[in-house]
């Protein structure tokens, strides 16, 4: 299932200043790509549980359709607090398990384009949706479909929003393949559907996009390895039902991943990447934690 938070937020004002056009409206996305880590795809027995994901989200570059930098100042920061809360029921379909989440972000945004500024704090865009999960020994994997609400703040003539302002559907599959002492490998595909966002007609583009983490165990419940994602948009963004052209976003992050896991049910993750091969979107760094606390 599908565990993540809002995406950074950026006004269409960053393109419009840089004088080009970025992928997707403004350049981002409803998911934070390369969110998830280990145990992405190991769905926990039935019972109610509580995760929680932090992030801190730093991005100084914007890249056009050549994956060149757009000479404009640019920064922006994103620190994000997003409790996780799952239900996993009792009910089998499929031959898999049934659950239900909801994921309710907390988005603290500070943009600087150009010389102009603005910062907003607040409830970003609310996710939630049913999953199916199955276990094959070491292997586990969950099929899912997230549904992403336009709850966050939203002015078309601001620069900071905690909301993309349109409604989002994410079909995605999870895979996990957890080893106490040995192999880890874990990876979440998703695949966005994007309503148009009314205030502006502006319509993204249909995305493609995984998460992965690969790594070793130690036996002694830590893991230590690399992660990161994939990024690429499929179809073209419209803006009044016109195409949009040359503006299709590429991305790709990597950097070191660990996890920690006692065996009782609480676990943590923690994860520093950095983007690159990026076309038509911002570029930067970013911290994830990811946490359980059974109860």
């Amino acid at each position: 299932m599908a565990r993540k938070i809002s995406a950074i937020t950026f006004a269409a004002m960053a393109a419009l200043l840089a004088g080009n056009a970025l992928a997707t409206e403004g350049g981002g996305g409803v998911y934070p790509n390369g969110n998830e880590n280990y145990l992405v795809g190991a769905m926990p027995p039935p019972g109610t549980y509580w995760l929680a994901y932090a992030g801190y989200d730093h991005l100084t570059k914007l890249r056009d359709n050549n994956g060149d930098r757009i000479n404009v100042p640019f920064d922006v920061k994103v620190g994000a607090f997003a409790p996780r809360f799952v239900w996993v029921t009792d009910t089998k379909i499929l031959g898999g398990q049934l659950a239900w989440h909801v994921i309710a972000p907390l988005l603290n945004v500070d943009v600087s384009v150009a010389g102009s500024s603005q910062r907003k704090t607040g409830l970003g865009d609310i996710v939630f949706g049913p999953g199916l999960g199955y276990h094959e020994g070491n292997l586990h994997y969950v099929f899912a479909l997230d549904v992403n609400a336009p709850t966050g703040s939203y002015k078309k003539t601001d620069m900071a929003n905690t909301s993309r302002n349109y409604w989002n559907l994410e079909p995605l599959i999870a895979v996990s393949y957890v080893q106490p002492q040995g192999i880890n490998a874990d990876i979440k595909f998703h695949y966005d559907f994007n309503a148009e966002n009314k205030d502006t007609k502006y319509k993204s583009g249909q995305e493609f996009h995984f998460d992965y983490a690969l790594g070793y165990g130690f036996g002694n419940g830590w893991v230590a390895g690399v992660g990161g994602y994939v990024y690429q948009q499929v179809t073209a963004d419209k803006l009044n039902g016109a195409t949009v052209a040359n503006a299709k976003g590429e991305a790709m992050g990597f950097g070191p991943s660990i996890k920690y896991d006692n065996g009782k049910g609480f676990f943590i993750t923690a994860k520093w990447q950095k983007d690159f091969s990026v076309k038509n979107r911002a570029e930067g760094t970013a911290l994830k934690v990811k946490f359980s606390i059974p109860f």
